[in-house]
């Protein structure tokens, strides 16, 4: 791209929306610049290591939180560099259910999005097409109607299949887990090794990270990609529209003028920046006429269970999100108290530490215990993570700490509680693991302590501004050239893993903004 030219679009964050925008608006004739502020990784710079997977999450500036607060996860669930948390996710890509975009209308519960399931549904099915999901539709009792997976369902090992026969005993339902990992070669794309590295990225590319997708995509269409540039501000003009960007690029402070802003950061930075960006028309910050940037932060509440098997249960394969999937409604006559939905993945293939440490799961142990332990665990222990969803908070959020990072930009500040609902339905999860396990054979079942899981919220659509930050393409109501994208945008979840329907939200908004160019340079 010729550095004289105006940019039609600048992007913040290079992960899984801000490489869609790019991909689509670069082919469709837009001049596009991404701007990310961590390195420009590339598939040779993946490793089968634990120490090297803490390198692609994103663990700077600190997030600040008060002492006592309920614990909030969130390194895991974003990432630093090109392709972003995308590049070490764990591709769990279930689609939300059309009850979870309606829990307010049909449970008086939490909120209701702007747009519903089958407004969503094509989109759903687009993705699922280009990228590649290796799951069995049919025993998925659970998913709403849509287009079946175009590839089949990975290979069941033996933890995975010891662990259905408790599900099995007690009635639940399992199906094949749908990940965004080859089962066979797509798109030119290689097969899962089965060897459990997901976390680390992946070098074959079987997994569909943004490096092997839309990133590649973007590029060819001629957008630009930049790193190490730590966007500090959204620029505005007279009008209070937005101009373009500050940035901190090897020390130095840069300005990007562009005819639209795309904040594509994390559902921690995207409010941030937004915050950050004050102006004299925008006193409480950028698009914050409603106060609700930062709010409605919302996390899953992980429930851990582990059991000890006579069996060996192979559990160093398969991959990190697990084999199989078990998803409970909202409201159920087995705990008429307790509100909320959440999944059940069961299975992953585990490490000897780290995230999905065997080691780990039995932090008490020391010496020569935990050597016996390891041994009799490397070959028979199972594991399964249940994901309980959580009402949205309106005060759990994202505000200005006095502190600042090394450019001068104030730390994000969390407050955050976990409700008592949510806390109930995590004890709920584990009970009823623990019934599974137990059924399942297990001679010993413990569990892990309460963990964060996916985050959504901090910059919700809705239809309008007094209630929400942007619409329900991302736009925001307050100015009609900035857009917001990633799982922030989402008003409420549902236990379930967010990225699939991060990527068919963006699918939707990008086609928008290529049809109706014109609105958003008004």
């Amino acid at each position: 791209m010729n550095a004289n030219q105006a940019i039609d679009v600048v992007i913040v964050g290079a992960g899984a929306a801000g490489s869609l925008y790019a991909a689509r608006l670069a082919k469709a004739g837009k001049r596009v610049v991404v701007l990310e502020a961590g390195p420009a990784w590339k598939l040779d710079d993946l490793y089968s290591s634990q120490i090297w997977a803490r390198r692609l999450k994103w663990s700077s500036p600190l997030l600040m939180q008060p002492p006592g607060q309920s614990a909030f996860s969130h390194t895991q669930s974003t990432g630093t560099g090109f392709g972003g948390a995308a590049l070490h996710h764990f591709g769990t890509w279930p689609r939300l259910r059309p009850a979870d975009f309606r829990n307010r209308t049909l449970f008086g519960k939490g909120l209701d999005w702007p747009i519903r399931y089958e407004e969503l549904r094509p989109y759903y099915d687009r993705i699922q097409a280009e990228m590649g999901i290796a799951g069995d539709a049919r025993q998925e009792v659970w998913r709403p109607k849509g287009a079946p997976y175009p590839m089949p369902p990975h290979k069941l090992f033996n933890q995975a299949k010891l662990l259905a026969r408790g599900f099995s005993k007690l009635g639940l339902k399992t199906a094949p887990l749908p990940v965004i990992i080859n089962s066979k070669v797509y798109n030119g794309r290689a097969p899962c090794l089965y060897d459990g590295w997901c976390e680390a990225g992946c070098p074959i590319g079987a997994f569909a990270n943004p490096l092997v997708t839309h990133l590649d995509a973007a590029r060819q269409a001629g957008a630009e990609f930049r790193e190490h540039c730590s966007v500090t501000r959204v620029l505005t003009d007279k009008t209070g529209r937005a101009s373009g960007v500050e940035y901190v690029s090897q020390g130095k402070k840069e300005t990007l003028d562009a005819r639209v802003v795309i904040l594509a950061a994390s559902m921690v930075q995207n409010p941030r920046l937004l915050l950050n960006s004050a102006s004299e028309r925008h006193s409480q910050g950028l698009a914050n006429s409603s106060g609700l940037v930062g709010a409605y932060l919302t996390t899953d509440a992980v429930a851990i269970l582990y059991g000890m098997f006579d069996e060996e249960t192979e559990n160093h394969m398969g991959v990190n999100a697990g084999q199989l999937l078990s998803r409970g409604d909202h409201v159920s006559k087995k705990r008429p108290d307790v509100f909320g939905a959440y999944q059940w993945q069961i299975a992953p293939s585990l490490k000897p530490n780290d995230l999905l440490g065997i080691a780990t799961s039995r932090a008490d142990l020391f010496g020569n215990e935990l050597h016996g332990f390891m041994r009799k665990a490397a070959k028979h222990l199972a594991s399964m993570a249940g994901f309980a969803g959580a009402i949205p908070d309106r005060d759990n959020r994202i505000t200005l700490a006095k502190e600042t990072d090394q450019h001068g930009m104030p730390l994000a500040r969390l407050n955050y509680r976990v409700a008592d609902n949510t806390r109930a339905l995590w004890n709920y999860l584990l009970e009823e693991g623990r019934a599974v396990m137990k059924a399942a054979g297990a001679k010993d079942v413990w569990t892990g302590p309460m963990a964060g899981g996916h985050l959504i919220g901090g910059t919700i659509m809705g239809a309008v501004a007094k209630t929400s930050v942007c619409d329900g393409y991302g736009r925001t109501h307050d100015v009609p050239n900035l857009v917001l994208a990633g799982s922030g945008l989402f008003p409420a979840g549902s236990g379930s893993s967010p990225t699939y329907t991060l990527y068919a939200v963006a699918e939707r908004s990008a086609e928008h903004m290529i049809k109706h160019w014109g609105e958003y340079l008004r």
